[in-house]
């Protein structure tokens, strides 16, 4: 595959940072990467150890041949379908930047639904200490967040994942909210303590139908964890026993809040409605797409 870094071999023009941002983003266009102008300063930033921002007061400035190399390697895995998160090894969530690796999912904008939505409930709550678990935590992202801005709150973060929670762990040491948080590998919330009960129960758990798999982007369904993607036939797998789990695990006025896909919200909010569980309105992303199912356990 010959890459525009690969032009540089043979072209007598000097590379500048510039040139090899226009290359490249004409070369991602080509390949249909859906940002080809970010994901190539992302990479190129990445190479160059600098805010992505620095590129343009470093826009005339000769690439040598190091850079180069460096930069054309990454560029060839991206236009191959390995996302760029996985190539940089981060990516921001939530105004945060997050360690990822291909044992986790990469964060995406409309997680951060959850996060406004916990801290809207949050602060809807009087006094106390707030217990409050993440199932299915990936790297962290939702545990970690709350950790960062409800001090008061006392976490609790779950993966099946061993992969996963050594990740997340990581994230919580980046952010220095490793003792607010405790961290354990469970299936759904099984290995808790029988007596453990929360007020926030938050969940990005796998939601895709098993038949709509082969409709996702390439980057998604070849690199990124398929057990936090395939939700199963009716892409509530997961999510069936865990709207049962969150019937005796919430305290009075507890709230269940999932992330799941337009296309199966219909279906859990009649699972959350045959439920023990009051179904509370469902959240719209950006795009006004159906996005966060909440539902809160009766008040006492």
């Amino acid at each position: 595959m010959s890459t525009p870094a690969d032009q540089q071999q043979t072209d007598s023009d000097e590379w500048t940072i510039g040139r090899l941002l226009t290359w490249t983003t004409e070369f991602f266009t080509e390949r249909g990467v859906e940002s080809p102008r970010l994901e190539a300063e992302v990479l190129l930033a990445h190479c160059r150890d600098c805010q992505r921002i620095l590129l343009y007061t470093a826009y005339d400035e000769p690439a040598d041949d190091e850079l180069r190399s460096k930069f054309r390697e990454l560029v060839k895995q991206r236009a191959a379908g390995t996302p760029v998160a996985y190539l940089v090894g981060k990516r921001e969530f939530y105004s945060l930047e997050f360690e990822v690796t291909p044992d986790v999912l990469i964060p995406r904008p409309e997680t951060e639904l959850m996060v406004v939505a916990l801290l809207d409930h949050a602060k809807q709550r009087a006094g106390g200490q707030l217990r409050i678990v993440d199932v299915g935590t990936g790297s962290g992202i939702l545990a970690i967040c709350a950790a960062r801005h409800l001090p008061h709150a006392s976490i609790t973060a779950v993966d099946v994942s061993p992969k996963a929670i050594d990740v997340a762990r990581r994230n919580a040491e980046k952010h220095t909210v490793t003792e607010r948080i405790n961290f354990m590998e469970s299936d759904l919330i099984s290995g808790l303590p029988d007596d453990a009960e929360f007020d926030f129960i938050v969940s990005n758990p796998p939601y895709i139908k098993t038949s709509e798999l082969a409709e996702i982007d390439k980057s998604v369904r070849e690199f990124e964890p398929m057990m936090a993607l395939d939700g199963g036939e009716q892409g509530t797998t997961v999510i069936e026993p865990l709207i049962a789990a969150a019937a005796s695990r919430l305290l009075p006025g507890g709230v269940l809040m999932m992330e799941v896909s337009p296309t199966i919200f219909t279906r859990v909010e009649s699972l959350v409605d045959t439920s023990p569980l009051e179904r509370l309105e469902t959240i719209n992303d950006l795009e006004g797409r159906p996005r966060v199912v909440q539902a809160q356990q009766e008040a006492s």
